[in-house]
Parts: C-alpha cells; sequence; structure tokens
C-alpha cells in the first residue's frame, strides 16, 4: 500500500522501544507506557509547514503516544503507521522535536 500525505502532514513509522529499568527488567516495545514516542519519517505532504522545518524522509521525530491519526498497513501489519499534523499554530503540531 503507498500512501502520500497531503498538505502539512507527514505519515511516520513507530520505532522500537524496547527499554531497561534499573533494576535490569526489559520492558518490550508493547508494554503500556505513556510516554513519547519516536517515529521515522516515511513519507511527506507538500505543505508550507514542512518545507519550513526542514523535515524529510528517514529524520527521527518525537510525538506524543496519542497524537496524529494510526494507519493499518496490509503489507506490514507488525509495525505502526501514524499521519501526523505540522501546523503553523503552536499548539497545532503532532511533531514535537526532530532528533539529529
Amino acid at each position: 500500500m503507498k500512501v502520500k500525505p497531503l498538505g502539512n502532514r507527514v505519515l511516520v513509522k513507530q520505532l522500537s522501544t524496547e527499554e531497561v529499568t534499573k533494576s535490569g527488567i526489559i520492558l518490550p516495545a508493547n508494554a503500556e507506557r505513556n510516554e513519547k514516542s519516536q517515529y521515522e519519517i516515511v513519507a511527506l505532504g507538500n505543505g508550507e509547514e514542512i518545507s519550513k522545518l526542514g523535515l524529510s524522509v528517514g529524520n527521527i521525530v518525537v510525538a506524543g503516544k496519542y497524537s496524529g491519526d494510526e494507519i493499518d498497513n496490509e503489507d506490514d501489519k507488525d509495525t505502526k503507521y501514524k499521519i501526523l499534523f505540522v501546523g503553523h499554530e503552536k499548539g497545532d503540531n503532532d511533531i514535537l522535536a526532530i532528533i539529529e
């Protein structure tokens, strides 16, 4: 399935978030956490805000766990995909940061 985001939207896939606690317990990626998640940008819309932020395919970004809209991909059922909005108002951005 090929998805092309429109306007100021980006398609991202969630990166693995396996974590080890201080006591050495491994928390799997599917463990319930209310934290921010890291995503890789897979496709970009053609909106002005995307070019202003300098976003490109392959960038790693941080977004809230519940932000954006999830998309099912029949070709890759194990990976979670979302469409995130990049707005011009301070509170409109689903993307919180770019990891360099």
